[in-house]
């Protein structure tokens, strides 16, 4: 029997299977056997290689890469056309994009590598179309761009999300606080910080059973569910902050828009009339949670035109400010001075420890 349709299987034994605390066991080991199978598929997938297509091995560049996800003729194109001084072709028929087109946009001093994907239909995760390569390409990305049609957001956000999620990326999510660590004997050592409402112990060593964990000691330090519970174990997924693009928003009304707007994480746009681009990148930079960092020379003033981006969590420090210009540079530090709102003297001396915020200025001082 092939893994598909094994996967398809258990699929539909889940999907009949009465949802209650008598078959809650049975229901987590269906899962985890569900995850441990379409693992197994994309691990086959990627030994065989397979048609990798020209134009899906684009080189990283910038501070963060976006990459655009959506169905074919939503506006993908046209928006990395408006954004940036690449052309990717438009058309008014379908799948006109069949490699991955990049570009640059430059914005608040970082650089933002954009990726216009060809369009991914239902059934992407399973190979249907180009859909394992758009999806792969999708988990190498710091923000993913949802595009969707204003006119049906909600019928292709539900089949996106469910695509992304059984490729293993988990969007505007954090991922689950569970430490588990396995050892040679012993049993099995279940511990939680807060009450576990959606697990019992019994749940838990099941789930953990169908891995071979039959000796460990795990935490739980939140109230989690079996699928982050599974998540944990397989431990190749990412999180990554995603923003619903709801274009074409001059083929509605202002009604509708309300209606549609209540989406999270969205912004309305239409690519096609340049409305409210700045608005999305805006939205981009928020999503991305970055903060800008000023070198100041001794005896010169601040340079404001090349920031160092870090990400803000974890909240960066001088260290990580040095490790980001070179790997090096804390070898001879011997300690910084900061101006800006981290600090309550401007300037004030600082160790290498001391947490920075948005758009502190450092001068380093190296040992001589």
């Amino acid at each position: 029997m092939s893994s598909m349709t094994k996967i398809a299987d258990i699929e539909a034994e889940i999907a009949r299977t009465q949802k209650n605390k008598a078959t809650m066991a049975h229901l987590c080991a269906l899962k985890a056997r569900l995850a441990q199978l379409k693992r197994d598929l994309i691990a086959s997938e990627t030994k065989k290689g397979g048609p990798k297509g020209d134009g899906f091995d684009v080189q990283k560049t910038g501070d963060a890469r976006i990459g655009f996800i959506g169905f074919p003729s939503v506006g993908k194109s046209t928006l990395l056309n408006k954004m940036t001084d690449t052309f990717s072709e438009v058309a008014a028929y379908e799948f006109t994009t069949l490699t991955c087109v990049p570009g640059i946009v430059a914005y608040r001093g970082a650089k933002l590598q954009m990726l216009d994907l060809p369009g991914i239909i239902e059934g992407a995760k399973d190979g249907k179309g180009r859909g394992r390569q758009v999806i792969a390409v999708a988990r190498t990305c710091s923000l993913i761009l949802i595009v969707l049609d204003v006119a049906k957001p909600l019928q292709h956000k539900l089949i996106i999300e469910r695509e992304l999620d059984g490729f293993g990326i988990r969007l505007n999510q954090e991922p689950p606080n569970i430490v588990l660590k396995k050892k040679d004997r012993g049993g099995m050592n279940i511990a939680s910080t807060c009450p576990l409402t959606q697990l019992d112990a019994d749940t838990i060593k099941t789930i953990l059973s169908e891995y071979r964990i039959n000796n460990c000691d795990i935490m739980f330090k939140g109230d989690y569910n079996a699928d982050q519970l599974i998540d944990v174990i397989e431990g190749n997924r990412v999180y990554i902050p995603a923003v619903y693009v709801l274009n074409k928003i001059d083929q509605i009304s202002i009604e509708e828009l309300d209606i549609v707007a209540r989406i999270p994480h969205n912004c309305p746009i239409s690519a096609h009339h340049d409305w409210n681009l700045d608005g999305l990148l805006e939205c981009i930079w928020d999503h991305l949670n970055f903060v800008r960092l000023y070198t100041k020379p001794r005896g010169q003033v601040p340079d404001y035109n090349e920031p160092v981006i870090l990400k803000k969590t974890p909240q960066p420090t001088v260290e990580s400010f040095c490790s980001r210009i070179h790997r090096q540079m804390m070898k001879k530090f011997k300690y910084a001075w900061v101006w800006g709102s981290s600090v309550k003297h401007q300037p004030q001396r600082v160790g290498k420890d001391h947490l920075l915020d948005d758009e502190d200025v450092l001068q380093i001082v190296k040992k001589v």
